[in-house]
């Protein structure tokens, strides 16, 4: 990982204060004109609720544009403060102070100050909550007002990364005694105010008036996402001028992107994977042997050949990857294998395996192809796939953590703890392989207090092996984000990796060439 180091980021976060607000560094930038992107991620159930954000659409168009968070991980890999101006830790890191920024207005008028932040972290505590941030939220034993603003937050265990998980998407910052009108009509206190949203076909905003990022980011007058979840169509759009910007290009026709002078193709390496979780408890998952099966009967080189065409590189069932701190690049691969899946299906008791598998390009482009890849190769250690082609609107809701086993795919995280906090803690909402084991967990929890960098890294190793061995999510590659720009647009020369399109946020980074 890049950017400021643990010990530098617990002493101080004032640090970041002074790196800039952006994740791009100060540069004369054309103040004015439109932006249009066609974006993937998008629903009909979509709304200004963070909590339920899960894709790119209500990501890049809510934290991304209309609504702020505490901090911001930048597009070097750095964290900067964005709605805190800077932070302190105590010695063991279980007590932190943000130091808010002033003069800082809702889209509504009302100014931002403390009790903001403290009303918008607990909307994710409750039985019923179904945020992803939940259990970033509940490690928070206290939440203490300073001042107007100053925050102090009292953790049940030091965690170092804990101003990195301040940046989480989920964690946009609402105004206090308005939330449910801010989730209705979009009021946060971003660059950019809502002035049209239909949930699944478009969002439009325009530039707020003397924000306090002044005139270092937000450069547009107006940005217009339009929801395109179908690859050719997004491409159509860009290749036609319906659009300035597209996320997830279709590898089969980006030669058709490349020939064409007036664009221009972004591919930025970072932790983004694909994969197929499953249920571990629900059989026949819950058996390690079927799971062992499993990770045989798939070929990983292939996958990264015919899906991503080689941009990407293989995974190893772990979602720690290149850019993290921590990978553990020399864990052995492995490797597809039709004997050793036979094994395994006979140390379940089984001859063969019929298994259904739910699929969409929703989740990943390629998802369908690879589910056929899979099929294929699986068949040859005794497993019989029924590749099950779902509707994309409604995928994150209707299969996605309901079908036993399905395709899905993930960002990656910029720390290890953020990533495995969200998707493999017991009990995680976002946990898609109901991923439960005991020494894992305990280890997450010793490594999210573990101020020692080699102990960590120690930690940190041992729970990627366990999850290359025993999890309940295949993880066959990490996948590029890979994207194309109209040459009208002007973007940095650092683009984010942590999300698609500059980390979700080319509304505030780029602007008119």
């Amino acid at each position: 990982m890049n950017g400021i180091s643990r010990r530098g980021l617990m002493q101080s976060g004032a640090a970041a204060g002074v790196l800039g607000l952006t994740g791009m560094p100060l540069r004369a930038a054309t103040m004015g004109g439109k932006f249009t992107a066609g974006l993937s991620g998008a629903n009909t159930s979509d709304s200004w609720d963070s909590r339920t954000h899960s894709d790119l659409f209500m990501i890049a168009s809510a934290q991304g544009a209309v609504f702020d968070s505490l901090t911001e991980v930048a597009a070097d890999g750095s964290l900067r403060g964005e709605l805190a101006e800077s932070w302190e830790a105590s010695s063991d890191a279980k007590t932190w102070t943000f130091n808010l920024r002033s003069g800082v207005n809702f889209h509504n008028g009302k100014a931002f100050g403390a009790d903001d932040v403290i009303e918008s972290l607990q909307m994710h505590l409750g039985e019923e909550s179904k945020s992803a941030a939940k259990p970033i939220v509940e490690a928070i034993t206290e939440m203490k007002k300073l001042s107007d603003t100053q925050v102090q937050f009292t953790l049940a265990a030091g965690n170092a990364d804990f101003p990195y998980l301040m940046s989480d998407y989920h964690i946009c910052i609402y105004p206090a005694g308005q939330i449910e009108e801010a989730i209705a009509k979009g009021i946060g206190t971003g660059l950019y105010a809502v002035k049209s949203f239909d949930p699944g076909v478009r969002m439009v905003a325009t530039r707020v008036a003397d924000h306090y990022k002044g005139d270092t980011a937000g450069f547009f007058e107006e940005i217009e996402y339009i929801a395109i979840n179908d690859n050719t169509a997004r491409m159509n759009a860009l290749m036609t001028g319906q659009v300035d910007a597209i996320n997830r290009i279709d590898f089969k026709t980006e030669a058709l992107l490349k020939a064409n002078p007036a664009l221009r193709i972004q591919e930025v390496t970072g932790n983004q994977h694909y994969i197929f979780p499953m249920l571990t408890d629900v059989a026949p998952f819950s058996d390690l042997n079927v799971r062992k099966a499993l990770k045989y009967g798939i070929n990983r080189q292939e996958m990264v050949d015919k899906i991503l065409q080689g941009h990407g590189m293989v995974g190893n069932d772990s979602p720690i990857g290149p850019a993290n701190q921590y990978y553990n690049a020399d864990m052995e691969q492995l490797e597809f294998d039709a004997d050793k899946a036979k094994y395994y299906l006979g140390q379940a008791g089984l001859t063969s395996l019929d298994i259904d598998l739910s699929v969409s390009n929703a989740a990943f482009e390629g998802a369908v192809d690879g589910g056929q890849l899979y099929q294929a190769s699986a068949a040859k250690g005794g497993i019989n796939i029924n590749v099950i082609q779902e509707p994309a609107d409604g995928y994150w809701s209707n299969v996605w953590m309901k079908k036993p086993w399905c395709a899905s795919y993930w960002s990656g995280r910029a720390t290890e703890d953020w990533m495995f906090a969200t998707a493999y803690e017991k009990g995680a909402p976002w946990n898609d392989s109901h991923w439960d084991h005991p020494h894992f967990q305990s280890l997450l929890i010793d490594a999210r207090a573990e101020l020692d960098s080699d102990k960590r890294r120690g930690q940190y190793y041992e729970m990627q092996q366990i999850l290359r061995d025993e999890g309940g999510v295949i993880l066959p590659m990490f996948a590029n984000n890979v994207q194309a720009v109209n040459n009208r647009i002007s973007s940095p020369e650092t683009i984010g990796n942590l999300w698609q399109m500059d980390n979700a946020r080319m509304a505030e980074r780029w602007s008119v060439a």
